[in-house]
């Protein structure tokens, strides 16, 4: 059996995150989605948000599990039984940074771990989650990035968060 997993922070998840799902759940028996609990970085969404939108995203897809986790992505990868990893790529700077992590991750697992990855398709290769979030802090129009109920989700974040936003700006003399 072929379990493999793939992480990200996932925030919030985009149609090119769902589009590399879709991919991989079909060269694999199994798929763990890791949504990564990064302590170095402010989400926009919990992880608990994340694992919630991402199980409604692929409920239709039967060999997909959705997993959190923190730490080292070999640890998790052990924990899981999970002896390959995914990842998409959408330019050739991806390419650069992703190759030193999956050759950190091989060295880390004493070569239990390897990394495929697959290319972005075209309609998604300019997409992002921080673009997503960029353009829904400025009330642009993300239908396009993520699912409905994902881009309700992140117009809320950004209402919740507008009267702070006021408030800093007035404070400040400039948006934070």
């Amino acid at each position: 059996m072929i379990r493999a997993i793939y992480p990200g922070s996932f925030d919030p998840v985009t149609y090119g995150h769902y589009d590399i799902i879709c991919r991989s759940c079909k060269i694999v028996d199994e798929l763990i989605v890791g949504v990564l609990n990064n302590k170095a970085k402010m989400p926009l969404f919990s992880v608990e948000e994340r694992v919630k939108m991402l199980k409604e995203v692929t409920k239709d897809l039967g060999n997909v599990k959705v997993v959190p986790f923190d730490g080292l992505l070999v640890e998790f990868a052990r924990q899981q039984k999970a002896r390959l990893v995914i990842r998409g790529l959408r330019a050739i700077t991806d390419f650069e940074y992703e190759l030193q992590i999956a050759q950190t991750n091989s060295k880390l697992s004493n070569g239990m771990l390897d990394t495929v990855f697959l290319t972005t398709s075209l309609e998604y290769a300019y997409l992002s989650s921080s673009s997503v979030k960029e353009i829904a802090s400025f009330h642009g129009d993300i239908s396009q990035c993520v699912p409905d109920f994902v881009a309700k989700l992140v117009y809320e974040k950004y209402k919740d968060n507008s009267n702070d936003r006021l408030i800093k700006s007035d404070k400040y003399g400039g948006v934070l």
